[in-house]
């Protein structure tokens, strides 16, 4: 059981809100979108073409990151490496790590762990479409989509075209 908590036009629009976010933080540009895959790369992709009719044309580089060997729980999990795409510098730079789901915070720090082994950026933020709370990492994203509040035995599920053939975020009850 469950129920829909995004449809697809509330997803295009915390994109879009987002990016203006970005936009009215980093006017100048020297940011960089590094989705975290499988999901964070579409996301981070939506963010730098909303971004770029935002700005007139100004492009934001997009990167993605395969975490699989940075996870804490590889004893429970073993990945199945997707492998890493970022094709710029990120010495100095903003880095914006985008992600669907931010729940636990594990997953971002692994992100961080995977992106500092490509150099030192300057600043390093977090977007994500949904934070469903219940923190176990003193992490928290400097850009939101959509605040939900779940409790832990609720599974967030993001849906996005370009990996399931629909925007939605669902709410799966009874998972862990």
């Amino acid at each position: 059981m469950g129920g829909h908590l995004m449809d697809g036009e509330a997803v295009r629009r915390a994109i879009r809100r987002i990016a203006h976010e970005i936009a009215e933080r980093h006017p100048k540009g020297n940011v960089v979108l590094i989705g975290i895959q499988t999901r964070g790369v579409p996301l981070a992709q939506r963010l730098a073409r909303e971004f770029s009719q935002i700005e007139a044309g100004a492009t934001l580089p997009v990167g993605s990151l395969d975490i699989s060997f940075h996870r804490d729980d590889l004893a429970q999990n073993l990945p199945v490496p997707k492998g890493s795409e970022v094709l710029f510098d990120v010495k100095d730079r903003t880095v914006i790590l985008v992600d669907d789901v931010l729940y636990t915070g594990r997953t971002i720090r692994a992100a961080m762990d995977a992106l500092c082994d490509l150099g030192r950026p300057k600043v390093i933020q977090l977007a994500v479409l949904v934070d469903r709370g219940h923190r176990e990492l003193p992490i928290r994203p400097d850009y939101v989509g959509k605040n939900l509040p779940t409790s832990p035995g609720e599974k967030v599920r993001v849906r996005l075209t370009e990996e399931d053939g629909e925007d939605a975020v669902v709410l799966e009850k009874g998972m862990s």
